[in-house]
Parts: structure tokens; sequence; C-alpha cells
């Protein structure tokens, strides 16, 4: 599915995301569309592993699944499968996210956030 960005908003809010561990509503949505495009059905490689869904979550660390391009085991430390990443359902990934920005590098695991998503993000409010 690909999401309108106010209706994805309302989505990471009611799921907590907004402010959770200091990071706005508007990174997150910056970081989505920079990532996937606000297309949770995304998917990508990128040496050698894969990463997944609306936030782009690597299965190397994140998530447990098989794909040709992908020849290392998975840590799986969300504990899901990556093809729920890449599903309508976004409440596991948000999860994952929650987990991601804890236990690992907090928002600098997110690729697009420094080049991105840090000044000027009027255009990524509801």
């Amino acid at each position: 599915k690909v999401f309108e960005k106010c209706e994805l908003s309302q989505m990471l809010k009611a799921n907590g995301l907004d402010g959770f561990q200091g990071i706005t509503l508007e990174e997150w949505i910056c970081i989505a569309f920079h990532e996937s495009g606000f297309d949770s059905r995304a998917l990508n490689y990128y040496n050698g592993s894969s990463s997944h869904g609306l936030f782009q979550i690597n299965r190397q660390y994140w998530c447990d699944g098989q794909d040709a391009k992908s020849t290392e085991p998975s840590v799986n430390a969300c504990q899901i499968s990556c093809d729920k990443l890449r599903d309508d359902d976004i409440e596991d990934d948000i999860k994952c996210v929650k987990k991601i920005l804890k236990e690992s590098q907090g928002i600098t695991a997110w690729e697009a956030w420094q080049p991105f998503c840090i000044a000027d993000l009027d255009q990524w409010k509801c």
C-alpha cells in the first residue's frame, strides 16, 4: 500500500511514534518518504542484504526471511518475518522501529534522516 502523507501521520501518531525517543512525527514522515516513497511493500537490496517495507528495515539484523540476494543468516532481533514488514499492516513495523531506536544506533539507523530530515520539516506536517 502506498500511504498518503497525512494518513500515515495519523497511523504513526496512533501507534505512539510521535515524540518517541525524541523524534518528531515530521521526521518520521520524511524518513518514510525518502526510504520507501510511503510504500509499505517496498523491497530493496544493498550490499548483499535486503531492506523491507515503509521504513526499509534490514533483514540481516531485524527480520527473518529468505531471499536470493541475502546470503548471511538473520539475527531477527524484532522476531518478525520480513514479509510482515511488507504488508499493509504497519503496526508491527512500528514496534520494530521502536526496538531499533532503543537497541541500536537510534535514528541514525535510517540513512535518509541526516541528509533530508533534520531541518525544514514544514512540508512533512499535516
